[in-house]
């Protein structure tokens, strides 16, 4: 019984020391070397940078990067580009309707 009461308490007494070793708080230093502020101190971030945007503005921006992107494929289609047919030489004609609408290759470079 009192053997037990002994690795009781050793086993009690070594999980102590780990858990305490493991919470040793680290602390910043300034240039002179010196501990400046405690690294736990909790900063909390600015409301207006964490802040998601609300339903309807990613709404609105998905319509204006739709919109963006219709008036880009309208423009390569007046270049004589034909995205809906089976065309082989399918990256030439892309790129000489974005040279001839004058637009970029985008994600392509």
């Amino acid at each position: 019984m009192k053997l037990f009461a002994a690795r009781k308490s050793i086993v009690g007494l070594a999980i102590t020391a780990m858990t305490a070793g493991s919470l040793v708080p680290a602390m910043a230093q300034d240039a002179g070397g010196t501990a400046a502020v405690n690294a736990t101190a909790v900063v909390k971030p600015d409301a207006a940078s964490s802040a998601k945007p609300s339903k309807a503005e990613r709404k609105a921006a998905r319509k204006k990067a739709r919109a963006k992107k219709n008036v880009e494929l309208k423009k390569l289609e007046d270049a004589g580009y034909k995205p809906g047919s089976n065309d082989p030489n399918y990256p030439t004609d892309l790129q000489n309707a974005e040279k001839k609408a004058g637009l970029g290759q985008g994600a392509n470079q």
